[in-house]
């Protein structure tokens, strides 16, 4: 079966699962920006960093996907809000339905994993970016917050590294389904 895994990473994290997750299936990992002909692949395994809803990469890897019917993408968003969160949840995947053609969103698998930040590390543009967004955040009021702002709050200004690999299980065993 002909599977690859693509990945777009800013930081780092998305490309730490997505290495693991090749070296746990023998399947190719390569970035977004190094695609190569896709024509064949019946199934691709996308991971993308999640930046201001969007999954970065996705957009650029979309205009070489396969055409043909038997193809399969299983999605896979790194972001830094909890995915066991309902509310976070909603809205990462209300942001999927405005990136993927109707007809590709009904034959893909998703998943939610967490990331890691370092503050340090981020570029001026996105501390900029962040520095504004919890300047507005915290004027919010506690009880009014979401979970997502509460752990935007929390860990702003530090580093965060949320990465567990156990989370790749339920990943692993949908590529399973695609071999057999």
């Amino acid at each position: 079966m002909k599977q690859i895994i693509i990945y777009g990473s800013q930081y780092g994290s998305t490309q730490r699962y997505a290495e693991k997750l090749s070296e746990q299936t023998s399947i190719p990992a390569v970035s977004y920006n190094l695609l190569p002909d896709l024509s064949e692949m019946k199934t691709i395994i996308y991971l993308g960093g999640l930046y201001a809803g969007g999954v970065l990469g996705l957009k650029k890897a979309l205009r070489f996907f396969p055409v043909h019917d038997e193809f399969k993408l299983i999605l896979v968003t790194v972001g830094l809000a909890d995915p066991k969160d309902s509310e976070n949840q909603e809205n990462i995947d209300a942001n999927l339905q405005k990136q993927l053609p109707e007809k590709l969103l009904h034959q893909t698998k998703i998943f939610h994993l967490r990331g890691a930040i370092d503050y340090k590390k981020l570029n001026v543009g996105h501390k900029a970016l962040m520095a504004l967004l919890y300047q507005s955040v915290r004027k919010t009021a506690f009880e009014k917050l979401t979970a997502e702002n509460r752990a935007f709050i929390e860990t702003y200004g530090k580093q965060a590294d949320f990465i567990d690999f156990q989370t790749l299980q339920p990943i692993l065993q949908e590529i399973q389904k695609e071999i057999i």
